[in-house]
């Protein structure tokens, strides 16, 4: 349900647009008032989805009580006056409506209300992007460092401490292996031993137990990391569908 507010001068018109309200079936009438500074303290004191603004009034114009307004209230200008449609629409205006208003041209600005602004659930959105970083603590009191999935090489565990290699440094941070796990996304890093994760995009070769890595001539990468027999299959199932080749 979209909440409304009028704010006229002139009660005819307000009882034309409560009317037009109360035939449409997603709008709920929260308030009306001829006073632009009484509906600025309305607006203040509760949220209000849709306002219906005049345009022409004494003591703060309609203009002036739209720079007043948070973004969250859409507002539909309602007017006898078609020279202020450019600035109002400059102030991001829902809609302008000429007086005297019919309700088909009322029930677009609503229906574009609907659309628009007051069902966020309904509305497309695109899609968040996936954290792509992590910051993580570091034996310096107060300093975190911000690493970067897409420069990690491995993880090693270390007891209660991991160490984080990237293609630019070693990190060593107090964290639980299993939780950093859980963080780092599974289509680019695998467990591979109870003391390694390894991103996928780093192998280089496998030859047997042993995962050799591209960043060997990154200074102090290892050549290679284990593969232990607890991950092995779930491993190579990871692997199958690029492997290619003999199936001896």
């Amino acid at each position: 349900m979209i909440t409304c507010l009028v704010v006229d001068d002139e009660q005819s018109a307000i009882d034309i647009l409560r009317t037009f309200i109360e035939k449409t079936p997603f709008l709920a009438l929260v308030g009306t008032t001829t006073n632009p500074l009484e509906a600025l303290g309305i607006l203040q004191s509760q949220p209000v989805d849709l306002l219906f603004l005049d345009i022409h009034m004494p003591q703060l114009s309609g203009l002036d009580l739209m720079r007043l307004v948070t973004e969250k209230t859409r507002i539909v200008l309602t007017t006898a006056y078609s020279e202020f449609a450019v600035e109002s629409f400059e102030l991001n205006a829902l809609d302008y409506l000429l007086k005297p208003i019919a309700f088909e041209r009322f029930l677009k600005a609503a229906q574009k209300a609907l659309n628009t602004s007051i069902e966020p659930s309904l509305q497309w959105r695109p899609a968040e992007k996936a954290a792509d970083y992590v910051f993580v603590k570091t034996e310096s009191k107060g300093k975190m460092i911000k690493v970067n999935f897409d420069e990690i090489i491995y993880v090693e565990g270390m007891k209660n401490y991991v160490s984080i290699q990237t293609s630019e440094e070693q990190i060593v941070t107090l964290l639980n292996m299993k939780d950093l796990e859980n963080r780092l996304p599974a289509k680019q890093f695998m467990r591979v031993h109870k003391s390694y994760l390894v991103a996928l995009d780093e192998i280089r070769a496998v030859d047997g137990n042993q995962i050799l890595l591209k960043g060997i001539k990154t200074k102090g990468v290892k050549a290679c990391i284990p593969l232990g027999d607890t991950y092995r299959n779930a491993f190579f199932e990871a692997l199958q569908e690029k492997v290619m080749g003999s199936k001896k």
